[in-house]
């Protein structure tokens, strides 16, 4: 029975031991090769003092190492935080200071760069490091994971833990402060890994292409439903849409899953000019895919089904569109996944009539277990069902996302915006993604944002910062003209800046709160 994450690896090891699971470059391991050596080097990190519900961060490029090293640290009883290695060494010093970090797996060369960040981590007690590391004299215990590799795989399996410890601590940007941990239990990963397989008919026979960083909850997720229904992951670390494109082609990819950003830059990246035959559906999250580019893809891909997602890090999954309804409701964001529900609630806590705006709250199986170390933000997000009778008390905690949705008469839910950014001008409240979406709709335009700017009259205007097909010439005073007749005066965007790229965040979405800091918000 797998009730722990690493009993995925463990059972598909035993059903397919022969069969590949993880493909970096030329590097090519079966799942006998990835068990024992997850074995071994849990075997490892237990000598060197991982103890039940220890810490251990994950600082690694996409790679079998990165891979390894998640299970390993589940096996050995540990908590396993991966870091997106898009992060600065002050950041990573911030979240091993926050989550109490014991150990650390790297490489020499990232290390060299954050020793000095890293000094007063006092929770550290060693390292483990890729390739060919040299003892650090003085500092820290240094361990080599080449080394623990080679360690005689421990038979029977032990395991520590039941389902409802922690697995995992994902680091998710807020719209202030520092990044906070997001607690995920065992129970949490394995019924996203089993619902997500459900819904997409995932089998063995999948080959996943892994874009998103395992950092992301959804990258990690296509990690996890790979090894529950013993598929192919293929690893890969890109810059431009031909290096994505090269891989689903050469690697016979059938499953994809992006954020916006991802199918932007396959939009406009020649998608159009080939053929995938075997890619059977892809899933974009973390965002409203623009519909202009949900236009190309369907062009592009006129055999794959289309999922459209969404999730929140603090639950996990959420909804999916089924590909069915696609021509129907091309902007819903779905309906629950199975074994969850999603509540559209007032400011009352009680339930929305359709049509009526109102926030997103998520109950079931995948809620997590709030923030680390931080129980004042975790009670203004996980927060007692009101909807439950008084006699069941506030036994049950539901996720209040922060996302304001509405649901049409079918029970199909669409998103709105973020209650944090909500734009209010003249008495009205806008949502960004409505204006953005009209601004995809020029079709000069390869990425947008838009953002309320303070006014003494008004309340708020529109600012809209835009990024321009191929590098080409943008006609703002044109675009604004655009929107006039596309939109209500009040929502037609009154700045527009241009810039060569958007600031994003370590999962790839549109960094908002990076562009209100540029305007002195």
């Amino acid at each position: 029975m797998d009730f722990l994450i690493h009993h995925m690896l463990r059972n598909s090891a035993a059903c397919h031991p022969e069969k590949g699971a993880v493909v970096h470059g030329s590097r090519r391991l079966r799942y006998r090769e990835v068990a024992d050596g997850c074995a071994s080097i849990a075997r490892g990190l237990r000598s060197a003092g991982v103890q039940r519900g220890d810490r251990v961060g994950i600082y690694l490029d996409p790679s079998v190492e990165q891979v390894l090293s998640i299970f390993s640290v589940s096996q050995a009883g540990g908590v396993y935080v991966p870091i997106n290695t898009v992060l600065v060494p002050d950041q990573v010093a911030h979240i091993a200071r926050d989550c109490g970090m014991k150990a650390l797996i790297t490489t020499p060369e990232k290390l060299a760069t954050m020793r000095s960040a890293l000094g007063d981590v006092s929770s550290l007690q060693f390292f483990v490091l890729t390739g060919s590391p040299q003892m650090q004299a003085g500092w820290k215990t240094v361990y080599g994971f080449e080394e623990m590799l080679k360690l005689p795989v421990p038979r029977p399996w032990a395991d520590w833990g039941i389902s409802k410890d922690l697995a995992a601590i994902l680091y998710t940007s807020g719209s202030t402060g520092k990044p906070k941990g997001v607690m995920l239990s065992h129970a949490n990963v394995m019924a996203g890994s089993t619902i997500v397989s459900t819904y997409l008919e995932i089998s063995e026979r999948e080959r996943i292409l892994a874009v998103l960083p395992f950092s992301f909850d959804a990258g990690m997720n296509q990690l996890m439903t790979a090894f529950h229904q013993g598929a192919t992951i293929v690893l890969i670390k890109f810059v431009f849409a031909k290096e994505i494109i090269d891989a689903l082609l050469s690697e016979r990819i059938t499953a994809l899953a992006g954020v916006p950003t991802v199918w932007s830059l396959l939009a406009n990246g020649g998608i159009l000019k080939h053929k995938f035959p075997d890619l059977r559906y892809i899933t974009n999250t973390g965002g409203a895919m623009p519909q202009a580019v949900l236009k190309v893809l369907r062009e592009a891909l006129p055999t794959t089904k289309i999922f459209l997602m969404y999730g929140l890090t603090e639950a996990f999954r959420s909804t999916y569109l089924p590909p069915e309804e696609l021509d129907r409701r091309p902007t819903s964001m779905g309906k629950a996944i199975p074994d969850n529900e999603i509540l559209v609630l007032n400011e009352r806590g009680e339930r929305c009539k359709p049509g009526e705006v109102g926030e997103l709250v998520h109950r079931g199986s995948t809620v997590s277990m709030g923030y680390w170390g931080n129980p004042e933000a975790t009670d203004q997000v996980l927060k007692p069902n009101p909807l439950l009778p008084p006699a069941l008390g506030d036994c049950e905690k539901v996720c209040y996302s922060g996302d304001l949705v509405k649901m049409d008469d079918d029970g199909f839910l669409y998103y709105v915006g973020r209650r944090d950014t909500m734009i209010k001008s003249s008495g009205y409240r806008i949502s960004p993604t409505e204006v953005e979406e009209v601004l995809f709709q020029t079709g000069k335009i390869r990425q947008a944002a838009v953002i309320g700017i303070p006014d003494e009259i008004l309340g708020q205007t529109i600012k809209a910062f835009i990024v321009a097909k191929d590098g080409a010439p943008l006609d703002c005073d044109g675009i604004q003209n655009f929107c006039v007749e596309k939109m209500p005066r009040h929502m037609v965007p009154k700045q527009f800046e241009v810039l060569t790229e958007l600031p994003k965040t370590s999962s790839g979405k549109v960094d908002y709160p990076a562009l209100r800091r540029r305007e002195g918000l």
